[in-house]
């Protein structure tokens, strides 16, 4: 947010090198989207939510990956063991955001589908021309509804391994042998963004 409000406060013709970066990442991203809907109106349309979910995924992929992060948090007892229940976790490693991004994401494909392509967008779901079309139908249907599942499962999983990995590198050997998996977790949790 402080990189595109200094961005935007210095617009200028002749673009400094911040502009440019700031260009040439929005300008990615939008021929990236632009590659998908071949249609550059449709594309700005989707440019805000792409960017806004890859801004969130990234940090919320990488927060985990600063020292001591987790370790903030209060001591309880739980079964006569005094207990760290941390204040901050990874967001990612987290069903419940995973889950939020994949609702949001699928009922904004619902929406959009409506709004390109009207009422015409549920004859994939319904189609009562045989009971063949009925029952890819239903199953379009289903598919529609299990991608919920599986964009959650994935981000989690992904990153929850990831975390895992890294507090057993870390606690077996210290410092040294972490190096390379935080590494592999920035590559990681790009990647998922």
């Amino acid at each position: 947010i402080v990189c595109a409000f200094f961005c935007k406060k210095n617009l200028k013709e002749i673009p400094g090198k911040l502009q440019n970066i700031c260009e040439f990442i929005v300008e990615s991203i939008l021929g990236m989207i632009e590659g998908i809907t071949l249609d550059r109106k449709k594309a700005i349309q989707f440019l805000p939510l792409v960017c806004t979910f890859f801004v969130f995924i990234i940090f919320a992929n990488w927060a985990g990956l600063i020292p001591g992060f987790e370790t903030i948090g209060i001591y309880k007892v739980v079964d006569g063991a005094r207990v760290l229940v941390p204040l901050f976790r990874q967001p990612a490693a987290d069903l419940n955001t995973t889950f939020a991004l994949a609702i949001v994401s699928i009922i904004t494909v619902q929406y959009f589908g409506i709004k390109h392509l009207g009422l015409g967008y549920f004859k994939k779901f319904l189609n009562f021309k045989g009971p063949i079309n009925f029952f890819v139908g239903f199953l379009e249907a289903v598919s529609e509804l299990s991608r919920i599942i599986s964009f959650a499962f994935r981000l989690f999983g992904n990153i929850f391994a990831g975390s895992v990995l890294l507090a057993v590198i870390s606690f077996l050997i210290p410092v040294v042998a972490a190096l390379p998996f935080y590494g592999l977790e920035l590559f990681v949790g790009f990647i998922q963004a």
